[in-house]
């Protein structure tokens, strides 16, 4: 027997639309803030005379990254004291998931 997913009521309904909306107004604010730090690192280092050392946006999105999977683990983002293993261990998991069903990569989780 398979589980139906229940109709969501009027209130759960507008909690999902206000949580979807301020999931895509922080997505926005994070490529915003990637374009902004690239930006502020080329002219920088354009005013050095160091053009070839501007890092990629991929470099700044690294960064995030590194930052959020620490507070996802419950680690301190600049010791990295303190964090969770076995949260560490899921959230990895979910992206060898995620790789492996979105990007058909040869991955076993």
């Amino acid at each position: 027997m398979t589980d139906n997913c229940p109709v969501p009521t009027p209130t759960e309904r507008r909690i999902a639309e206000i949580i979807m909306r301020a999931d895509r107004t922080l997505a926005d604010a994070v490529a915003l803030s990637l374009k902004a730090a690239t930006a502020q690192a080329a002219a920088e280092l354009r005013a050095m005379g160091e053009e070839g050392s501007v890092p990629a946006l991929e470099y700044f999105a690294s960064v995030i990254h590194q930052r959020m999977y620490c507070l996802m683990c419950g680690a301190d983002p600049d010791t990295f004291e303190g964090g969770d293993p076995k949260i560490a261990y899921h959230v990895i998991r979910n992206s060898q998931n995620i790789a492996k069903h979105y990007w058909s990569a040869d991955i076993e989780p």
